[in-house]
């Protein structure tokens, strides 16, 4: 006999009215289908359509709904850090709201994890439902993620995932404001099993994450676990310094022998651009760093709750 245990299903959430509909129809009889213990714990991240006044309709229609509503918008990633926080599950799946996440793989994800698995990723068989470019960029940020970073970071695998209690109580413990959390996820290990499926498109709206956000997510997503950008700028400064060592000695010996004669201002000009935008690439390489230190010991929280509903301290 299967033991009884507490489904949390955490969805960030930012103007999601259009598909609400479809999403609680889908996934409110799968979790009741796997226990009569779940609940759905929605985060609107601030919200600007009717997100947040339709999730106050459905949990009044089932409390097994519940809500965090944000003060205002703080990205994804405090969204589902809100949602991981106030999860109580024996098991915690976050998923999206736009249903490209197919809540029919729950099932699967469960079935793995009673086999023993600490965290079971749902890992796209093909990107087919993305643009050429997305497709592109996307296989691009693997590959350098795979190769800057320690952290094993799965490619095609998102935040849809099972994770057991425990993998999400030692997420706890990790308080950093750059949050990226697919490196997060892969950062503390345990044991791991991988679910395939085909990514549906979204079931309405628009999606959230253009290219410039994607751009941006990638660069938290490189420069928050690895320093090899800052030693390849040590290595690139003494391979220049070396090579304007062997100019110099040649430029010695040329003068010693030829001559001198009169330099070539479109070759000086050439190498004094060369080097500025050298710098300037270096210097901006810092500065992504330091901008991460920066926000980090402020220690400011990661986000700030308006209200809750469905929890006991509401």
């Amino acid at each position: 006999m299967e033991r009884s245990f507490r489904l949390s299903i955490v969805v960030p959430m930012f103007n999601e009215a259009e598909v609400l509909e479809a999403f609680f129809s889908r996934v409110a009889p799968i979790a009741a289908g796997q226990t009569g213990d779940y609940e759905i714990i929605c985060v609107d991240d601030g919200s600007r359509d009717a997100t947040l006044a339709m999730l106050s309709e459905y949990h009044a229609k089932n409390p097994n709904i519940k809500v965090v509503s944000f003060s205002r918008n703080f990205g994804k990633e405090a969204a589902l850090t809100a949602g991981l926080d106030s999860a109580s599950g024996d098991a915690i799946i976050p998923i999206d709201a736009d249903l490209q996440d197919p809540p029919e793989l729950i099932p699967e994800l469960v079935a793995k994890w009673r086999e023993g698995y600490d965290m079971v990723l749902a890992v796209r068989e093909s990107r087919d439902s993305d643009s050429a470019l997305k497709r592109m960029t996307a296989s691009l940020f693997y590959k350098m993620a795979g190769r800057l970073s320690n952290t094993p970071i799965p490619p095609n695998a998102g935040d849809f995932r099972l994770m057991d209690r425990r993998v999400v109580e030692a997420l706890r413990l990790l308080p950093e404001r750059n949050r990226f959390a697919k490196g997060l996820f892969g950062w503390l290990g345990f044991s791991q099993a991988i679910v395939k499926y085909t990514r549906p498109e979204r079931a309405a709206g628009e999606t959230k994450w253009k290219y410039w956000r994607l751009w941006n997510y990638a660069l938290d997503g490189i420069f928050s676990f690895s320093t090899l950008p800052l030693r390849v700028w040590t290595y690139l400064g003494m391979l220049v310094s070396a090579g304007a060592l062997a100019y110099m000695v040649w430029i010695i010996l040329r003068t010693l022998i030829v001559g001198v004669d009169v330099p070539g201002y479109a070759s000086l000009l050439v190498v004094i651009l060369l080097f500025s935008g050298l710098n300037m690439i270096g210097l901006g390489m810092l500065g992504e760093y330091l901008g991460r230190v920066f926000i980090e010991v402020k220690q400011r929280p990661l986000y700030l709750v308006d209200k809750r509903l469905g929890f006991a301290d509401e």
